[in-house]
């Protein structure tokens, strides 16, 4: 059995993916470092600079340490990804990362598609959520994972497909697969990468 992950070095690993201080105008979450949005800071009340409001200075002051605290306790801890069985771990943290709670509900989504109901998708880590993915992944240990990484490159696609300012995370100026699709299948089997090939044919219409 593969030796479990600690959540921080999880955490550590989304810090690392994410980058540094950006702030794109077409990215919704605006000003941003190390993932962490500055909307994600206002409503934890994080004032480094100590000036009595938080603002894009406080966003550049966050520390990859401080950035790991957030990810663990907010966006690990609260929602209650711990529940999940193992396998799911990383990729929903990620995710969560990501897109909030959107991550939870792609999960129950694919857990009722697959016929293990949990009820309509609300985002919410509940009882019948748990069950369903324990139920899940006792029935399919192997793949339940890449079935989600395979549902969270869906959910990438479909939101490009309909707010074309986000295609650039999804499409580099190349034409090739852009930092969105190449995160989800981080956590996907190679075998059920998109060849170049088939992404370009996904993003064909796009302008």
């Amino acid at each position: 059995m593969t030796k479990p992950i600690p959540v921080r070095q999880i955490a550590e690993e989304i810090v690392a993916r994410e980058g540094g201080f950006v702030n794109d105008p077409d990215d919704p979450g605006g000003a941003t470092k190390h993932g962490v949005t500055i909307g994600t800071m206002k409503a934890l009340g994080i004032d480094l600079t100590k000036d009595g409001k938080v603002t894009v200075d406080d966003v550049k002051a966050l520390t990859q340490a401080q950035a790991v605290d957030i990810y663990v306790k907010h966006y690990f801890e609260k929602p209650g990804i711990a529940a999940l069985p193992e396998a799911l771990h990383a990729t929903v943290f990620d995710m969560y990362v990501n897109a909030g709670a959107n991550a939870v509900k792609i999960l129950q989504r694919l857990l009722n598609s697959l016929g293990f109901d949990c009820g309509s998708p609300d985002g919410t880590i509940g009882p019948r959520t748990i069950s369903a993915a324990k139920l899940a992944f006792a029935a399919r240990p192997y793949d339940l994972a890449d079935a989600y990484g395979i549902a969270r490159r869906n959910y990438y696609y479909s939101l490009a497909d309909s707010r074309p300012a986000s295609r650039k995370f999804a499409r580099r100026k190349d034409g090739g697969k852009g930092g969105w699709i190449t995160r989800a299948e981080e956590f996907i089997s190679p075998k059920f990468h998109l060849t170049d090939a088939q992404h370009r044919a996904r993003v064909a219409n796009w302008p």
